[in-house]
C-alpha cells in the first residue's frame, strides 16, 4: 500500500495573510503524523510566500516520520538543506508569478545544473527526488542523474474535465511510474490529487508515495486536520 505524506504549505498561506502567529504549520504537521501520515512536505519557496525558514527549522526538530523539503535547485536552497539537513529534498521548479508549482523540473533541459545539485545533496548525506512530468525522456535523464526517486506530476491528470482526457493522462503516469520502477527509481506522486481522482491512483501499484496538500488542508478547515487525513489514507489504502 502506498504511504501517504502530507504537505503543509498551505496551513502558512492563510497565516501569511495577515502575517500572523497562527495556524501553525508546525502544529498542523504534528496533527497530521498523530493522524497517521508517513511524512511531512514543505516547500520553502524563493519569496517565502507561505512557509518561511523558521518552519523548517523547527520541523526538522519535531517532525517523527520523514521530512521531504521542496525547493527549487539553486545555490540559496542548497546552502539551507545541507545545513537543515531534512531527510529527503525534492527538486521543483519555481517561478515568483505562479500561484503553484505549474509542471515539472525540465531535467532534460538543465541536467547538467541539476545533476551538481543532486550530486551535492548527495554528498551532504541527502536523498533526492525530482518532480517531472509523466515523459519517459525525463524518467530516463532522472535514473542518469542517480537521483533516488522521482515524484510524478499529476497535475495534467487532475486538471482533466473529461473522461477521455483523464484516461489519456492516467495512462501516461502508469507508463512511467512502471519505467521509473524498473530502473530502480523510488516512484512518488503528487500535485492536484483529490478524495475523488485518488480512485484512480492508487491502483497504480508502482507508486509507493503520495504528497498531498491542497485538497487535505482544505477539509481540514471544515472536519479538522486530523479526521481530513486519516480519511484521505483510508482512501489511498482502499
Amino acid at each position: 500500500m502506498a504511504r501517504v505524506s502530507i504537505n503543509v504549505d498551505h496551513v502558512a498561506t492563510v497565516r501569511q495573510a495577515r502575517l500572523a502567529s497562527e495556524p501553525d504549520p508546525v502544529a498542523a504537521a504534528f496533527l497530521a503524523e498523530l493522524a497517521g501520515a508517513q511524512g511531512i512536505v514543505v516547500h520553502l519557496r524563493e519569496d517565502r510566500r507561505h512557509i518561511q525558514d523558521r518552519d523548517v527549522e523547527i520541523l526538522r526538530k519535531t517532525v517523527k516520520t520523514k521530512l521531504n523539503l521542496e525547493m527549487a535547485p539553486n545555490q540559496e536552497m542548497v546552502n539551507i538543506a545541507l545545513g537543515i539537513r531534512p531527510d529527503m529534498v525534492t527538486l521543483v521548479p519555481e517561478k515568483r508569478q505562479e500561484l503553484t508549482t505549474e509542471g515539472g523540473l525540465d531535467v532534460v533541459l538543465h541536467e547538467e545544473t541539476i545533476q551538481q545539485v543532486v550530486k551535492t545533496l548527495h554528498e551532504g548525506g541527502i536523498a533526492v527526488s525530482l518532480f517531472v512530468n509523466p515523459d519517459p525522456k525525463h524518467i530516463k535523464t532522472a535514473h542518469r542523474m542517480e537521483a533516488d526517486y522521482v515524484e510524478i506530476h499529476t497535475g495534467g491528470f487532475a486538471e482533466s474535465r473529461t473522461f477521455s482526457k483523464r484516461r489519456e493522462e492516467f495512462d501516461r503516469i502508469e507508463t512511467v511510474a512502471k519505467l521509473g520502477q524498473k530502473v530502480g527509481l523510488g516512484v512518488h506522486a503528487g500535485h492536484g490529487v483529490d478524495y475523488q481522482n485518488v480512485f484512480w491512483l492508487r491502483n497504480i501499484s508502482e507508486i509507493e508515495e503520495f504528497s498531498i496538500g491542497h485538497s487535505v488542508i482544505s477539509r481540514a478547515i471544515l472536519v479538522g486536520m486530523e479526521r481530513a487525513v486519516r480519511e484521505m489514507i483510508e482512501l489511498v489504502n482502499g
